[in-house]
């Protein structure tokens, strides 16, 4: 079983991902998101191993495990792997996130990080309609 979160844009689907694929933009949406790197530049790069300085916190380990250019990339950070898409939604663009984790852990994330994940794709949503 998945996590899966999603937010509607009226923004193209370009302007989303340009603020989902970009580590140096992942603050304008993500405040807690202190910057990242060695994940790929512009843009995130498959096979890139890096980190990601989150509020508060060491910076935290990842590995992206793919990506399709202009549709989804995926991370793994520990034992779980996050897959990040946008789609084409009629004249805007819808963006996810998945999660997929050992279902122990999963249930923590859905009552932790899966509570402030959809807030932070609507703020990606605007962000995204302003870049519009």
């Amino acid at each position: 079983m998945s996590l899966s979160y999603e937010s509607d844009s009226g923004a193209a689907p370009q302007a989303a991902w340009s603020l989902l694929s970009r580590p140096d933009r992942w603050n304008e949406w993500a405040p807690h998101i202190h910057g990242a790197t060695g994940l790929g530049s512009p843009e995130v790069e498959a096979g890139r191993t890096g980190f990601v300085r989150l509020l508060g916190l060491a910076p935290v380990p990842v590995r992206i495990t793919a990506k399709r250019a202009g549709r989804s990339w995926s991370w793994r950070v520990g034992p779980v792997e996050m897959n990040h898409q946008v789609l084409r939604c009629g004249e805007g663009s819808t963006v996810r996130v998945t999660i997929d984790a050992l279902p122990g852990l999963e249930m923590a994330l859905a009552q932790t990080y899966g509570r402030l994940i959809p807030r932070l794709l609507a703020r990606l949503a605007r962000c995204a309609e302003l870049d519009y």
